[in-house]
Formats: C-alpha cells, sequence, structure tokens
C-alpha cells in the first residue's frame, strides 16, 4: 500500500539514490507487500518524484532481487521470504568471521580506540536500558569493525547484510532484557582485539551472530 510521502529534495541525496532507500526500506520493513504491484505513476505521486529517477530505482531493487519485472505486466515487489531472512544471517555469519579476522590483523590504534569508545557508549545506554540507542551503537561496534579489515568489497557486502537484517527488524519482536547480554558478546569481541586473539574474536562472532538470530523474532 502506498502512503503518500514527502516530496524528497534537499536531502543531500540524489533523487534516485535517495528513492532507492526509502523502496527498499518500505519493502524489507512490509509496507510494500509480496505480489503487490508497482507502477511508475503510483511511485511517483507517493514519493514525489519524476519517472526518471523511478526508472533507475527499479532498475536497482530489481538487481538486489527486491522486485520483478515481468514483460508487459510491469514490477512486483518480491520482498524477502523467511526462509531469505535465515540465510542472510548465515551468509552476514560467514562474512563477519572473515572481517573479524582481518581486522585484529590490520586494525590501527586509532580505530582500536574508536572500537574501545563504541563499546563505552554501549555499556552507558546498556544501564539506561535505552535499547533503540544501544542497538543503533551496536551497528556501529560492527561497521567499525568492517572498516578495520581495510578491504572495502567486503565492508560494502557486510554493511549491505546488517542494513537488510536491521530493516526486517523493524518488522519483528526484539526480546526484551537481553541487552546485557548483548553487551557481554561485544566485550568477548572487543577483548579478542586488545588482545589480538584471532581465534577468540572469531569464536566470539560466531556466538554473537548466532544468537542475535535467536534474539529476532522475524514476523514473515
Amino acid at each position: 500500500m502506498f502512503l503518500k510521502t514527502e516530496g524528497m529534495n534537499g536531502t543531500g541525496l540524489t533523487l534516485s539514490g535517495n528513492l532507492f532507500s526509502q523502496l527498499r526500506k518500505d519493502i524489507l520493513r512490509g509496507k510494500l507487500k509480496a505480489g503487490e504491484k508497482l507502477s511508475e505513476q503510483q511511485v511517483c505521486d507517493a514519493y514525489g518524484v519524476s519517472r526518471t529517477p523511478v526508472r533507475e530505482t527499479f532498475r536497482q531493487l530489481e538487481q538486489e532481487g527486491l522486485i520483478e519485472t515481468i514483460p508487459n505486466r510491469g514490477a512486483f515487489v518480491v520482498g524477502l521470504s523467511s526462509r531469505d531472512v535465515q540465510d542472510l544471517y548465515e551468509m552476514r555469519k560467514a562474512f563477519e568471521v572473515i572481517g573479524v579476522r582481518w581486522a585484529i590483523q590490520r586494525i590501527t590504534k586509532e580505530e582500536l580506540e574508536k572500537l574501545k569508545e563504541a563499546y563505552e557508549f554501549m555499556e552507558f545506554y546498556t544501564l539506561k536500558e535505552d535499547t533503540e540507542k544501544m542497538l543503533n551503537i551496536n551497528m556501529s561496534f560492527h561497521e567499525l569493525i568492517y572498516q578495520a579489515a581495510h578491504n572495502r568489497m567486503l565492508a560494502h557486502t557486510l554493511y549491505v547484510y546488517q542494513l537488510y537484517i536491521k530493516e526486517t527488524k523493524a518488522n519483528s519482536v526484539y526480546l526484551d532484557g537481553k541487552l546485557e547480554e548483548v553487551l557481554n558478546e561485544h566485550k568477548k569481541i572487543l577483548d579478542a582485539f586488545v588482545r589480538k586473539d584471532i581465534e577468540a574474536g572469531e569464536e566470539a562472532i560466531t556466538l554473537h551472530l548466532e544468537n542475535a538470530k535467536k534474539r529476532a523474532k522475524v514476523c514473515y
């Protein structure tokens, strides 16, 4: 179902880039349902844009497998199935283990200090029982690891996986009372970086991501 939104000018992003981000988010969050038809005119009206960025956005969404264009029928939402989401967790885990291994080997002193600082913020928001801010800092903690791996393709891949998981969680129930558990898992990851213990880091990130999968009840 399309909801009228404000125009997308003045955001600092290109029209097509901004529209792509918004439509992707609406698909991942289930606002646009699997099987729903997307017409160019409906998107233009709902998002306040012209046809040119809509066509580019449709092309990008099809590349990511979120929509399908059927000849003589139009574009339709594919979205993510429950199996897709489960597979996404597994793919992220496989790549993030590699990321942690490389990051422990390649991290700079400045990057390690940033990682420690992110953990301290996580600790603060856990004590405040602020789930939203804690989980936002959680994302930043992982992105710092991606950057510390010093491999652009890996960082991009992991960023996309994390983004997909974050947006599907907008349609999920995050189990209450788990913030301290999440914090402790990140402490083990951080300790491995401080000690430059690759094996401990791989074990810590694997355990964390397996538990994250259990904590998220995705509604599909």
